[in-house]
């Protein structure tokens, strides 16, 4: 089985697995509801996220808003099916964290387009100090972003050392 259908595999893994986890939440939560699972640390809580990451942006005016958080993710998506076509065969990792980016754009990308802001329920904290809610489209977003620095910073690093170390 080649890469770029794995990838596909997954991606559309992590966009069901992400509505169907909004569903729930909106279906069984009131907003502004929340429920502790670790004590004094993760709750689960409906939030509705207007904004950017991290609720950037939320009250920005429509002339702001839309080509920011409807025409520039589209773009971006048709950019990372490139990026996971063309790395495909070359650099795993790379492939790997452009699907995991493009599950999560695309994720809270249906948001955006059918309730115009993206509902958001893992609640992190410490004490009175909360982590923005996030969901699994950010979860997958964040991973990517991950791997990436892993592979920039540190197999970049030893590529380096071991060509050095030939000389």
């Amino acid at each position: 089985m080649n890469r770029f259908f794995k990838m596909s595999v997954m991606i559309a893994t992590i966009i069901i697995v992400d509505q169907i986890t909004k569903g729930i939440v909106q279906q069984r939560f009131y907003l502004g509801e929340s429920i502790p699972v670790i004590s004094n640390f993760f709750n689960l809580t409906y939030v509705r996220n207007p904004g950017a990451a991290f609720g950037m942006l939320a009250y920005a005016p429509d002339y702001i808003r839309t080509p920011l958080f409807f025409a520039l993710p589209v773009i971006a998506c048709f950019w990372l099916i490139y990026l996971v076509w063309s790395t495909r065969n070359k650099n795993f990792l790379h492939c790997l964290a452009y699907s995991l980016i493009f599950s999560g754009a695309v994720g809270n990308l249906i948001d955006r387009f059918s309730m115009n802001y993206v509902v958001d329920f893992f609640d992190f904290f410490i004490g009175t100090h909360h982590f923005a809610a996030f969901n699994v489209a950010d979860s997958s977003i964040t991973i990517a972003a991950i791997i990436l620095i892993v592979d920039i910073v540190i197999l970049s690093k030893k590529k380096e050392e071991n060509a050095t170390s030939s000389i």
